[in-house]
């Protein structure tokens, strides 16, 4: 995929009284003339809400009949993997460090069906380690396929097996920058707060008691009206971790309306997708023994969107 992220369209359905009672899924793929599967797509992107109020609606929730609901439709631009291969960053006969592009999978799964990072790099002729899951061998940590930015794959067992070790023992620095809602207060600070998945939301985690340790540290960049430029640095790495760390703070990435992000603040900076980047990667050479740091620069969409917010305060 490029880094066009979508042309949107918004439509509007208003439920009939006598779909009072029905989940929203069933009822909403009646109303409008498409499969339960296909409604459901759009409410696992939290992309469907009440026009009233923006709250985001889960699949599950039942119709009370005559709400107004508005369903975000993003037509996506696809692009032949073999005509825009993802960029390499570095690679030796060892690893190979990329840039992830939004819409790329780190490796294949029940359900998706978009591009893959290993299939993308299998039709460019780079040989992973067998070593690993079958589904994605050679891979020693991931990225979610709406977030961009640096990543480091793995092409011999020695390889795999060092830098499996270095994220395990939390020797690998991950860096990212992201855009919050809101003014973070502390400016830095460190997140402590144990996150596992969503006792309710299958698709969603959360900050849950019983969860696995999960610590970020962050720092502010540069403050904007509304929202907030961030730094931040994992400890460890969780499924959705600064995302569900800086949703549990009231202040969540511009963009991740599954974490309760404001979608007419995403409109108008024209986010698609949580605005977070993979920044600087930092590890230890499983070959050289030496200190390697690779550091990215923010593709179009989060460009142009920091671009607008600079372009406004100077108004």
């Amino acid at each position: 995929m490029s880094d066009h992220f979508g042309i949107e369209e918004i439509r509007r359905a208003i439920m009939p009284a006598s779909a009072a009672g029905e989940r929203f899924d069933s009822a909403l793929a009646k109303e409008l003339g498409i499969s339960r599967n296909s409604m459901t797509h759009f409410f696992d992107k939290a992309q469907v809400s009440l026009a009233e109020t923006g709250k985001i609606l889960g699949k599950s929730d039942r119709v009370l009949g005559g709400e107004s609901v508005e369903i975000l439709f993003v037509q996506e631009e696809i692009v032949d993997i073999e005509s825009a291969p993802l960029p390499i960053v570095y690679q030796d006969d060892e690893i190979v460090v990329i840039e992830k592009l939004v819409g790329y999978a780190v490796h294949p799964s029940p359900g998706w069906i978009g591009p893959t990072v290993t299939d993308a790099l299998f039709r460019m002729g780079i040989q992973l380690a067998d070593r690993g899951p079958e589904e994605r061998k050679g891979i020693v940590h991931r990225l979610d396929a709406g977030t961009s930015g640096l990543m480091v794959a793995t092409k011999t067992s020695r390889a795999y097996s060092d830098l499996k070790d270095q994220f395990r023992d939390r020797q690998v620095e991950k860096v990212y920058h992201a855009l919050a809602q809101g003014h973070l207060d502390p400016e830095t600070g460190t997140i402590d707060a144990p996150i596992d998945r969503h006792p309710k939301e299958d698709h969603r985690f959360a900050v849950v008691a019983a969860g696995r340790a999960s610590v970020t540290h962050y720092k502010s960049l540069e403050y904007f009206p509304a929202v907030t430029l961030v730094r931040i640095e994992l400890e460890t790495g969780r499924t959705h971790q600064i995302r569900v760390h800086f949703s549990a703070l009231k202040h969540p990435l511009v963009g991740d309306l599954i974490y309760g992000a404001d979608p007419s603040l995403a409109r108008t900076l024209g986010i698609t997708r949580p605005w977070l980047h993979a920044m600087e990667l930092s590890f230890t050479h499983p070959a050289s023994g030496e200190r390697v740091h690779f550091r990215s620069t923010y593709p179009r969409d989060l460009e142009n969107s920091i671009a607008s917010l600079r372009q406004a305060g100077q108004r």
